[in-house]
């Protein structure tokens, strides 16, 4: 699995403290590293239906989850679904706070 996000973010940085405490592999792309992985999301976001509601909601649409076969998702606990993980346990989110919308990510 792929997954694009970006430190800034704090469900990217939640995402990555999961994925360390349950030790499970997966590429994690910094769309904000470089401006290939930019354009890379960017292209992603500006033809996938996926992405819709969350532009509409001045989102940003991170962290994105990418299988191998191609299928796309926003839901954390739905992409640890295809990895026969369990859903996402409340004292597993270790920074409470704003997701990313409209005033960028806090």
């Amino acid at each position: 699995m792929k997954v694009y996000g970006s430190d800034i973010c704090i469900d990217c940085r939640n995402y990555k403290a999961i994925q360390k405490k349950r030790g499970f592999e997966a590429e994690y792309i910094d769309i904000t590293e470089n401006t290939k992985n930019l354009r890379e999301f960017l292209g992603m976001r500006d033809s996938e239906t996926i992405f819709i509601p969350v532009k509409e909601n001045s989102g940003i649409g991170i962290p994105l989850f990418v299988m191998e076969d191609g299928r796309k998702t926003l839901d954390i606990d739905e992409a640890f679904s295809w990895l026969g993980l369990p859903p996402v346990e409340e004292d597993e989110i270790v920074e409470k706070g704003f997701s990313c919308g409209e005033n960028g990510c806090k």
